[in-house]
């Protein structure tokens, strides 16, 4: 695999930031991992439904969900503008703030459900909170491609990040794709300001 130079790469990031018109096509949607079942779609609609909520309560289209027995037990919304706090990122708020209520058997015995593959901060809050499952919405490159940035040269993958931590954990994904971009294209051509910011 060629490997390019940095400074072309940071070059076209800037220009797809500064100028939306010289964005590239939208990224296609992915096929939906066959992994998936009827309730991981379910519940995955929640997590759009949450990702929504915080583009009108403080944060960016991120939500993310706690599932045991086939009840939600947690929920939360990306709302790192309203708090100023960049560790609340959907996933890492939900821990931060239920794993002084779900205790580790729990968290072990449930599925993380979140709009957007997470990135490398909530993997770690994953692994270590011991969450069993995980099944992401919308994948890292065309999220990052949807918001106008250039993906980076050498990406990690939250299966591989995870896989490398805690194993065990098992991460399904990406899960209606389609519906998740849909929102991350409405919420970055809104608010080109927040790129690198939720």
């Amino acid at each position: 695999m060629r490997r390019l130079p940095l400074r072309p790469l940071a070059l076209t990031a800037l220009l797809l930031s500064a100028a939306p018109g010289l964005r590239a096509a939208d990224p296609a949607a992915s096929i939906d991992d066959p992994a998936c079942t009827a309730e991981d779609r379910m519940f995955m609609a929640r997590a759009y439904e949450l990702a929504q909520y915080a583009t009108t309560h403080g944060g960016g289209p991120f939500g993310a969900l706690l599932v045991k027995d086939h009840k939600i037990i947690a929920e939360f919304s990306n709302c790192v503008h309203s708090t100023g706090d960049i560790t609340k990122h959907a996933e890492c708020g939900l821990i931060s703030a239920f794993s002084p209520k779900i205790d580790r058997k729990t968290f072990s015995q449930a599925t993380l459900y979140t709009s957007t593959e997470p990135c490398a901060m909530c993997c770690g809050a994953i692994c270590f909170a011991g969450i069993g499952r995980v099944v992401y919405g919308v994948s890292e490159i065309p999220f990052e491609r949807t918001m106008g940035v250039a993906p980076r040269p050498n990406p990690l993958t939250s299966r591989e990040i995870i896989g490398r931590i805690s194993p065990g954990i098992k991460v399904l994904g990406p899960l209606m794709e389609e519906e998740g971009l849909r929102q991350h294209r409405e919420y970055w051509r809104a608010h080109p300001e927040d790129v690198g910011r939720s």
